[in-house]
């Protein structure tokens, strides 16, 4: 397995860009490829999941183009579902963006499908979305184990209730996938959401972008989701993908910890995604933050102060403010998190055991992460569990004057591919 050694950084200092969302990119992909007209996509994420649902795409008949370096995609729109009298196999990797709203998509079109992916997505649930999907009239078939991927997906009779149920409590994604396919349906679909909704401010990424396509969607307080049938998307000319704000995170983060300054080009005023939120809980812990419409300004004060959250409505930029908090000498709290247990990995799980080999006292719980004062930071070998986010997070602790290791450093692919080369850009070392 291939290691990345990052030696200590004394401080960041710099300007950098931060490429397009991922969340964004494959929801922006697949409601063009449904929808009526011709929409260019700018700054769409080069990266691995991205690429799995181009892929998808392409199987399923969407004539699409890609520019030279993957970040500007011309979409031909299906004018509605796909239309396929195949057997297909669709392969999705780890990429949850693709394959909980393509399940959904499919289940209405014509043809037979299999959707697969890499070991862990056969790990990561998703029988609340295929029990919704049923109740309105989809026939999913699993593979292997019950409520797991692989799915066979055949016709649907499109014969279920136009009321619906499902779940909150597990990934937003499972709801955006229903949002998503419900407009194209003959008939006005209620969403009713069971137990309390996850990760909203991503099915407000979701609401927003369908908006921005024409449809308009009835949202109740994030208690039920009313959508009328038989709308059609239609793409707008051209659409540009903000910068990832989950990716910035760690740049926003190691400005803070590091004492320098750094602008941070593709988040800002205009970001519509939660994870800009992030912004908010450093500028609380004492940073400077300067806000524009297309970029950020972070200024250190070497003053950070302690960390105690409930971070359920941003629980990928939690992880970095759980990494941000070490660097305050004070126990750090991260709260309402059970959804890292259904990621890329358990990210509860591997958070603890690899913040222990630093040299943290690391409380568990099933929701919560606890993490008393660091007195001194080991050097260690972290170990990444494929998870992209993992990899990013676990790089800052060479802030703290320690050298660290990444192993498997190439999985940051998923979504920030040129990630150390960025962070080696700004960092400042101590020449011996």
């Amino acid at each position: 397995m291939k290691k990345l050694k990052i030696e200590p950084i004394q401080s960041v200092s710099g300007e950098l860009d931060i490429p397009g969302s991922k969340s964004i990119s494959n929801r922006v992909l697949l409601i063009a490829a449904l929808a009526s007209g011709n929409c260019h996509i700018h700054n769409l994420l080069d990266s691995d999941d991205v690429s799995y649902m181009l892929d998808a795409l392409k199987k399923l008949g969407i004539n699409l183009s890609l520019s030279d370096d993957k970040t500007q995609c011309s979409v031909v729109g299906n004018a509605g579902l796909f239309k396929n009298n195949e057997s297909l196999e669709l392969y999705l990797g780890n990429a949850g963006t693709a394959m909980r709203p393509l399940v959904a998509a499919l289940a209405f079109s014509g043809g037979e499908y299999l959707l697969c992916g890499e070991p862990r997505m056969h790990e990561r649930p998703i029988g609340d979305l295929v029990e919704s999907l049923s109740q309105l009239g989809a026939n999913i078939q699993y593979l292997n184990e019950c409520g797991y991927p692989p799915l066979k997906i055949k016709k649907s009779n499109l014969s279920g209730s136009d009321n619906i149920f499902i779940k909150g409590n597990i990934s937003s994604q499972f709801l955006t996938a229903i949002l998503i396919v419900a407009p194209m349906l003959k008939k006005r679909i209620l969403i009713n959401i069971e137990d309390e909704l996850v990760s909203k401010p991503y099915i407000d990424i979701t609401l927003k972008i369908m908006e921005d396509f024409g449809v308009t969607v009835i949202n109740n307080n994030y208690k039920t989701f009313e959508i009328n049938g038989n709308q059609e998307y239609t793409s707008p000319s051209s659409y540009y993908i903000e910068g990832d704000a989950s990716s910035a995170s760690y740049f926003v983060a190691a400005a803070a910890i590091s004492g320098g300054t750094l602008k941070i080009n593709g988040i800002g005023n205009k970001s519509i995604q939660g994870d800009i939120g992030f912004l908010d809980l450093v500028e609380d812990s004492g940073a400077k933050i300067e806000r524009f419409d297309n970029y950020v300004r972070v200024t250190s004060t070497k003053k950070i102060h302690p960390i105690d959250r409930d971070l359920n409505h941003i629980p990928d930029a939690a992880m970095t403010a759980l990494i941000l908090g070490l660097f305050s000498g004070k126990k750090t709290v991260i709260r309402n998190i059970y959804n890292w247990r259904v990621k890329e990995t358990d990210r509860l799980s591997a958070m603890t055991h690899e913040l222990r080999k630093i040299g943290a006292e690391v409380v568990e719980g099933k929701d919560f992460i606890e993490v008393s004062p660091i007195q001194k930071f080991n050097v260690a070998e972290i170990e990444t569990y494929n998870d992209h986010r993992m990899a990013m997070c676990f790089s800052l602790i060479a802030l703290s004057g320690t050298c660290v290791t990444i192993k498997n450093p190439s999985c940051v692919n998923k979504t920030f591919p040129n990630f150390f080369d960025i962070l080696d850009s700004v960092a400042i070392r101590t020449v011996v």
